[in-house]
């Protein structure tokens, strides 16, 4: 199948109420665009009023394979709305109706064999260029007409509200634009328009969601993972490492820090109350995760708690660990339920990894009755029987295993 298509328009939303900033975000969108479609050779990403165009330098149509590309890897890139892939033309109506004479194929034949009856479709015309002779209601009748001559009339009903199939046309001073379809794009801010930042990322549901809507928000993310070997199996860290490599299909490669947390661990398990253990271990990992945090010049620090989901999620377990450090602690899943995470986790394609059965290190020596409420001076007094354990989280840090990608 021939798609005839030399264009893409990409859109932007939350972009364009930017102000005297907005070209920073927009050549930081182009850029990662640029590296999400790196495998297209001779691409052309210009800047034109609002909107993003792709097209080729040589200004061929794209390949089959191309499209797929493009398709794959912008519903990736963090800022873009949306995007459609179509045919750029000069702005004029036999220009227009050349174009989908000869794409209307692409849409209308795949539809028409799943159709058990009429093909319902519309036309959606928009004209910009007020001097263009023809308005849009006009673009809408002459199309349409050419639709009904390519197929006939009795093989078609127009249905402007539920339409299986859409014909759009803009018709703007310079060009005309001819396309079939939108396809959704995340959203948000480009990565990289806003600091790094590092996010305690388990194995589970939460954490990597976490990282996906960190990045919304234009931050780049870096990973700390935490294991306690030899209590928990190599597949702990290897299960992470796989989600790491689908979150970082949304940016330009972060890092992934692998620290073992059993020492601590096991001091807290021998000198501290069971029922504070995993207070404990959370205030310990928020301790290590801002030195490596600072060490390597990132802003803040990330996790996938959500307010209610477990016991050291309550209001004040979540204080109480926020008390161990200076550091900003950004919850990007603080309000939402865990349903919502799921069907995000779905959504970015780390689910089904983070649905396999391994244990974590937050499993190691855990609390038959983990305590729900805390005060920060009675978990210090806890911390104090541990003696120097400032030494011990020096000597875990000094080895985590070399960042990967």
């Amino acid at each position: 199948m021939s798609y005839c298509y030399n264009s893409v328009l990409c859109r932007y939303n939350e972009i364009a109420i930017k102000g005297g900033n907005r070209s920073m975000f927009e050549k930081c969108l182009v850029e990662n665009m640029r590296g999400a479609l790196a495998k297209i050779e001779n691409l052309k990403i210009s800047r034109v009023r609002g909107r993003i165009w792709i097209e080729l330098k040589n200004g061929n149509d794209f390949t089959q394979d191309e499209l797929d590309i493009i398709k794959k890897q912008l519903p990736k890139v963090f800022g873009m709305e949306s995007f459609s892939p179509g045919i750029l033309c000069k702005p004029d109506l036999e220009e227009i109706r050349s174009a989908v004479r000869k794409s209307v194929d692409n849409i209308f034949k795949p539809a028409m064999e799943k159709s058990k009856g009429p093909l319902s479709f519309r036309i959606r015309a928009r004209r910009s260029d007020k001097k263009f002779p023809f308005r849009s209601k006009e673009i809408e009748i002459k199309l349409a007409e050419l639709i009904a001559e390519i197929y006939g009339e009795e093989n078609l009903d127009v249905d402007l509200m539920n339409a299986a199939v859409s014909v759009c046309c803009e018709v703007r001073e310079e060009f005309a634009f001819v396309f079939y379809e939108v396809c959704a794009a995340p959203g948000g801010l480009p990565v990289g328009c806003n600091d790094s930042v590092l996010v305690l990322l388990s194995g589970g549901i939460d954490s990597p969601v976490a990282s996906y809507m960190t990045m919304k928000r234009g931050s780049p993310v870096n990973f700390i993972t935490f294991h306690s070997s030899p209590y928990t199996p190599p597949e702990t860290v290897d299960k992470v490492k796989r989600i790491v490599k689908v979150i970082n299909e949304y940016q330009r490669g972060g890092v992934l820090f692998i620290c073992n947390l059993a020492p601590i661990q096991k001091l807290i398990r021998d000198k501290c109350s069971e029922r504070y253990r995993t207070i404990l271990y959370r205030r310990m990992m928020f301790r290590i995760a801002e030195k490596v945090a600072l060490k390597n010049k990132m802003s803040a620090l990330a996790t996938g708690e959500a307010v209610g989901q477990v016991a050291s999620q309550t209001i004040s377990n979540l204080s109480t660990i926020n008390n161990a450090v200076r550091m900003l602690i950004l919850r990007p899943l603080i309000g939402m339920d865990k349903h919502e995470a799921i069907v995000l986790s779905r959504k970015m394609g780390t689910s089904d990894i983070s649905n396999e059965q391994v244990p974590d290190s937050c499993t190691v020596f855990a609390p038959n009755s983990p305590a729900t409420a805390s005060k920060i001076p009675l978990i210090e007094k806890e911390e104090e029987r541990l003696g120097d354990y400032n030494s011990i989280l020096e000597e875990i840090i000094s080895n985590i295993d070399l960042p990967e990608k």
